[in-house]
């Protein structure tokens, strides 16, 4: 009888142990990966990055020929300065008759006072009013003159606006701070609006995406810390990691992951933050249990 007691009392330790030792979940490492693509045709001139380089946020890691952007801008800059100097002659004009108008109303408010004490005559004050209206004429016509020049010159300060913003976009800048997981193209390779140049993620922290199924929903939430182990050549290998995301809706079991409870048919997924001390790659397993 003691003998029996004694038997069922190991078997229950070891059955308690082995499901502490149980994973209540697995899954794989992803990262947000980012494919950098060109902005703008030509050969690429320099491409100074190599697959597993480290580059920071905004570096500048290449630059595609700008050869033809550049002569595009200065023909227009030459076509700008061609039109301002028709605008100069017409803005002349409109000083010369300026002038005119101011000497012609001096003498029409003489004429005006003169014939005021009976010094001049009607037909003088008509004559002088006629000239006033007439040089006002003449430099609404100059202004009409100079509206259409004014336009194109405008047109011009767009057209080279684009040119510039297209010879930014020829200077190729790393967008994130990250690590480079696959180059596409190298230097003197022709290159075209969209063409992928490479692709980069920031692998400082990993996503360990997981699957609980729906009675283990109730043991996690968000911003819960976990345990997450992966293999190791000594074994296993300890990390912490932290509860980003819970699905709110359930799937049906992928066929790579094991659930806790195989008869468990729907699962919900489930997104861990961890803090990559340079072990963890993009798809590696492991196994995560809950504190």
């Amino acid at each position: 009888m003691k003998k029996s007691i004694l038997y069922i009392t190991v078997l229950a330790i070891f059955s308690c142990n082995k499901d502490k030792n149980e994973a209540d979940a697995f899954g794989n490492f992803e990262a947000t990966e980012i494919t950098i693509s060109s902005e703008a045709n030509g050969k690429i001139e320099f491409l100074k990055l190599e697959e597993g380089d480290l580059l920071q946020e905004n570096a500048l890691v290449g630059q595609i020929d700008t050869t033809q952007l550049y002569l595009n801008k200065q023909q227009l800059l030459a076509s700008k300065n061609t039109i301002y100097s028709k605008s100069t002659n017409v803005l002349s004009q409109r000083n010369v008759l300026n002038e005119q108008l101011k000497t012609t109303l001096i003498e029409q408010k003489r004429i005006q006072n003169m014939f005021a004490e009976s010094a001049a005559t009607k037909r003088q004050v008509d004559e002088v009013n006629g000239k006033v209206s007439v040089l006002k004429q003449q430099m609404q016509s100059v202004e009409t003159q100079n509206a259409p020049i004014i336009n194109e010159v405008k047109s011009i300060d767009v057209q080279i606006e684009k040119i510039n913003d297209q010879l930014k976009k020829s200077k190729i800048f790393n967008p994130i701070s990250g690590t480079v997981l696959a180059k596409y193209a190298e230097p003197n390779e022709i290159t075209a609006f969209g063409k992928p140049l490479y692709k980069m993620a920031n692998l400082n922290e990993m996503t360990l995406r997981v699957y609980f199924s729906e009675t283990q929903l109730a043991s996690i939430k968000v911003g819960q810390d976990v345990n997450v182990t992966i293999d190791d050549k000594d074994g296993t290998k300890p990390y912490k990691g932290k509860i980003s995301w819970i699905s709110s809706s359930a799937e049906f079991t992928p066929k790579i992951i094991q659930t806790k409870e195989e008869r468990v048919n729907l699962v919900y997924a489930v997104k861990i933050i961890v803090k990559n001390d340079g072990a963890l790659k993009i798809g590696m397993p492991a196994e995560v249990s809950i504190n």
